[in-house]
């Protein structure tokens, strides 16, 4: 095997808001129940950072070498985390009120949110899978058999 030279221009970028089904997920929701929409402004509050996300993985933070690459990724992975977790920390308040419950269960509900984005992206998120949203997608594959 050998490793393939990058294409001089990724492929166009691509995002499904928040992978592993939580946009979707969360617009079922927002369908089901109105007023939930409404609390969250129509769209998954979380969902800005899980764009950025995808755009730090589309080109591999412009990363050439292994080494900082994989760096590269546990930042934009760790980025991730701390978005998710500084969104709850700022709606807290105003949730807390609205459903009528302790900011702290607001913020622990963003946490344990933010934990499990983390770790579905470190798990499924690997370079050179052949799968959309991979580190590095918007690059061709990374190996080829000539």
């Amino acid at each position: 095997m050998r490793q393939v030279a990058l294409a001089k221009t990724p492929a166009p970028f691509t995002t499904d808001g928040c992978s592993g089904g939580l946009s979707a997920a969360w617009h079922s929701v927002a369908a089901y129940w109105p007023r939930f929409a409404n609390d969250h402004k129509e769209q998954p509050p979380f969902e800005p950072c899980c764009v950025s996300h995808d755009r730090a993985y589309h080109e591999a933070g412009s990363t050439r070498g292994a080494s900082e690459s994989y760096d590269a990724r546990l930042a934009a992975d760790r980025e991730l985390q701390a978005c998710v977790i500084a969104t709850g920390e700022s709606r807290s308040a105003e949730l807390a009120i609205r459903y009528g419950v302790a900011e702290e269960q607001v913020k622990e509900a963003y946490a344990l949110l933010a934990g499990s984005m983390y770790y579905s992206v470190r798990f499924g998120g690997g370079p050179c899978s052949g799968l959309g949203w991979r580190w590095g997608y918007g690059f061709d594959q990374c190996w080829s058999d000539n």
